[in-house]
């Protein structure tokens, strides 16, 4: 067994473990919740996506159960099978160390040896993207049926998998229009066969958006892009260097440079690794200036990197036994902390220690929690209560951990963000029409972070609008109230305002201290909070979830009557706190200071805490 073979072996068992034991234990991605509320509803095509993704999530919870390890298995067997093509593909062109050395990239590189631990089309898109890699370059050596027949599955699960394998087409085509043995084999009725059954499997896509005017494709290639120039797209640039790892990045650039001026006798292949892949590269980071920048796009860039990962061992044979080493080291260091990453995410007790940071996991996070406190509330309920979330996170997430891909959600701006929104009301799960009927009784849970917090009150007023005066029966803080939610029972129906007086969840703010400051053993605490249509009777503070101080409520704010101006809490402008704390009796270092609210009806509400330090 050659060198390279073995740290294949053990780079990809050592991989695929970690990948099951990780993917076993990792709470669900909002978006792997929605493709498994998708594949519940079985269709040919939906409106964010082709079939694929989610007949996959149906295929491994019909085989495995209800479970994420089922649901992913799929994609983590798919993604398994990717480095073994990469490095055959590798291998018939360049050799079989070359070969290994291209399937041991693939495992290392961040960006592919992580596809799998999430189900999301990505995965399938990759492997077709390697199928028609292996298909082109032996169909420039020699046209046949059967390479045909490889380029046709290729193709057809690209269609299937999203809309951006269009960019993978248009790239392979101009890469071979390049090349004149590529030319040669775009002319061959067997290969024009393959593009004409790769086609055909974009029909049903085509067809629902015909169906739905163009919904899908209008969000895809219009609505989430703002097509104008913005700089921070040289951010994409950067955090593609670190998830290929800076190294590996050079080396491809430097494979699609080199390849790319190669005009030699027999250097077909190499030139169409690294066309296909440089171009497609090149063409993402491009559009990373003026495409959608507010949503994941760093996953764009993979099936580029397969092409050029197949043919980048020859540029690495021509570099220093130094650097080559430093490379490998890199990727490694580089795979360990981005699975390392998503293991921290998957404990509960490390992730919560990311709660007052901006890169806080919040679509990884609270599910089970909102889900348990939802099974309570609804075994207190009358038989027959209807179920209602604010928005299709909430809904698709709650749906899988109660096994029920039918609960009606509001709508809501994000499910119009993300794409949503025609999908839910194709299955009538969205719009005014999901509201039960007069007097039927409902519980309404309503994720209080899935809107800015200066739109928040809004957005409770057009709840109030929708159901009737908002009153939580319990507030559901996840990980120091990172994740929010509220649970509002009414038990008598939902009397929308209409405009009318309007009661809501308690607001609130900490301006003194800051989030992270460090205080001496006696401190004050100065704020505001209200709560509309109601007024709060007290707020007490406290430290790491126990009362600590009551606060001096009702103090002047007339600048929070300002800023929120359609609050109509009876105690405005008076809803200003201060207290002064004694914290003597803690010990030195972090903790967390908080809230509570406890409203004039009696209700009581803990407030998302933020962390402090404390002074020896």
């Amino acid at each position: 067994m050659s060198v390279w073979r073995r740290y294949f072996l053990i780079a990809w068992s050592g991989l695929l473990l970690a990948k099951l034991l990780v993917a076993w234990r990792l709470p669900l991605f909002v978006d792997e919740a929605f493709y498994w509320q998708e594949g519940q509803h079985l269709a040919l095509a939906y409106s964010d996506l082709p079939g694929l993704t989610a007949w996959l999530t149906r295929l491994g919870v019909e085989i495995g159960g209800p479970h994420v390890l089922a649901l992913r298995f799929p994609f983590i067997a798919m993604a398994a099978l990717l480095p073994w093509l990469v490095a055959k593909i590798s291998a018939r062109w360049f050799g079989e160390a070359a070969g290994w050395q291209a399937g041991l990239l693939t495992v290392l590189m961040p960006l592919s040896g992580t596809l799998g631990l999430l189900a999301l089309p990505d995965v399938p898109m990759a492997l077709a993207t390697a199928l028609c890699l292996d298909a082109g370059a032996r169909l420039l050596d020699k046209v046949n049926a059967g390479r045909a027949l490889e380029l046709a599955l290729g193709l057809s699960i690209g269609a299937l998998s999203h809309y951006r394998f269009i960019g993978v087409i248009v790239i392979g085509f101009i890469a071979l229009l390049l090349i004149k043995e590529g030319r040669r084999v775009l002319r061959d009725p067997r290969v024009l066969i393959a593009l004409a059954i790769g086609a055909v499997a974009w029909l049903p896509l085509l067809a629902w958006n015909l169906d739905n005017g163009d919904a899908g494709l209008r969000f895809q290639m219009v609505d989430r892009h703002p097509w104008a120039f913005h700089a921070d797209g040289i951010s994409f640039v950067l955090v593609q260097a670190l998830l290929v790892t800076p190294l590996l990045f050079i080396a491809l650039v430097q494979t699609f440079i080199l390849s790319a001026r190669d005009r030699s006798e027999g250097a077909s292949q190499w030139r169409y690794f690294g066309l296909l892949g440089g171009l497609s590269t090149l063409g993402f980071f491009v559009l990373g200036f003026f495409a959608d920048n507010e949503r994941v796009s760093f996953h764009w860039t993979i099936p580029g990197y397969l092409a050029l990962l197949a043919a980048v061992p020859v540029v690495l044979g021509k570099w220093g036994a130094g650097w080559r080493k430093a490379m490998w080291a890199m990727l490694a260091v580089g795979l360990i902390a981005v699975v390392g990453w998503y293991a921290m995410v998957s404990v509960p007790s490390l992730r919560e220690r990311l709660a007052a940071e901006k890169w806080y996991p919040a679509n990884f996070a609270g599910w089970d929690k909102v889900a348990d406190a939802v099974r309570e509330e609804l075994a207190a309920m009358p038989e027959g209560t209807v179920l209602l979330a604010d928005n299709f996170k909430l809904g698709a997430e709650l749906g899988f951990e109660l096994q029920d891909p039918d609960i009606r959600v509001l709508d809501h701006p994000l499910n119009h963000k993300h794409g949503r929104a025609p999908q839910l009301r194709l299955w009538g799960l969205e719009g005014e029409g999901v509201l039960p009927r007069s007097g039927q009784p409902a519980l309404l849970v309503i994720g209080t972070d899935e809107v800015r917090y200066r739109d928040l009150l809004a957005h409770y007023h057009a709840l109030c609008d929708k159901v009737g005066p908002i009153q939580p029966s319990r507030i559901v803080n996840v990980d120091h109230g990172a994740q929010r939610f509220v649970v509002a029972r009414f038990p008598q129906g939902i009397e929308p305002t209409n405009g009318k007086a309007c009661s809501t969840p308690s607001m609130a703010y900490i301006d003194h201290p800051v989030v992270g400051q460090t205080l001496p053993k006696r401190f004050s605490v100065r704020g505001w909070a209200f709560r509309d249509g109601v007024g709060l009777a007290s707020v007490e503070i406290l430290i790491d979830g126990k009362p600590v101080a009551q606060a001096r409520y009702g103090i002047a704010q007339p600048e929070v009557a300002a800023y929120w101006k359609i609050s109509n809490d009876p105690q405005q402008t008076k809803v200003g706190f201060e207290a002064d704390i004694d914290a003597s009796g803690l010990a030195p270092g972090l903790h967390w200071l908080g809230l509570r609210l406890v409203g004039r009806d009696g209700v009581v509400a803990d407030w998302s805490e933020q962390p402090i330090r404390i002074k020896e």
